[in-house]
């Protein structure tokens, strides 16, 4: 996992109680980008993530090996766009082999599905799918496609 997405999980792993885990993300989810102008007029039904009942969008950009990702979710949905946030935030610059290489189980290591629900800890691995998903998708399409493991 890249030492930045490694970091944010420890932080939110280490926290001492759901509250702290909950302060983390609200933290992250302030300092989500915004989205930039270009891609605004793309939030269609081939960016959203339709496991998440809050309305996602993610957007992958391949400069060279490397990943630039960019995402819309409202203010409305803290929990998510701060997970969210944590993706973009640890995931932009890394190679598309990083990013493919993330866990699965990224949520569990955070600590954070013991205070979510199912539904919603079921919205943030489809996120994580979507994502890795979108990553492959430009890999192969830009013919950097990542070698085998």
């Amino acid at each position: 996992m890249p030492a930045a997405l490694d970091q944010l999980v420890d932080e939110l792993r280490e926290a001492d109680d759901r509250q702290e885990r909950f302060e983390v993300l609200i933290d992250l989810a302030r300092g989500l980008p915004p989205l930039p102008d270009r891609l605004a007029h793309h939030m269609d039904d081939a960016h959203r993530v339709p496991e998440c009942v809050a309305p996602v969008f993610l957007f992958v950009e391949l400069e060279g090996d490397r990943v630039a990702l960019h995402a819309e979710v409202p203010e409305s949905a803290p929990t998510v766009r701060g997970f969210v946030a944590m993706l973009v935030e640890g995931l932009s610059g890394a190679t598309v082999e990083e990013v493919l290489a993330v866990p699965n189980d990224l949520i569990e290591r955070t600590g954070l599905v013991q205070d979510l629900g199912m539904q919603r800890t079921s919205g943030l691995h489809g996120v994580l799918r979507r994502l890795k998903g979108m990553v492959a998708r430009a890999a192969a399409t830009h013919g950097a496609v990542p070698s085998p493991n």
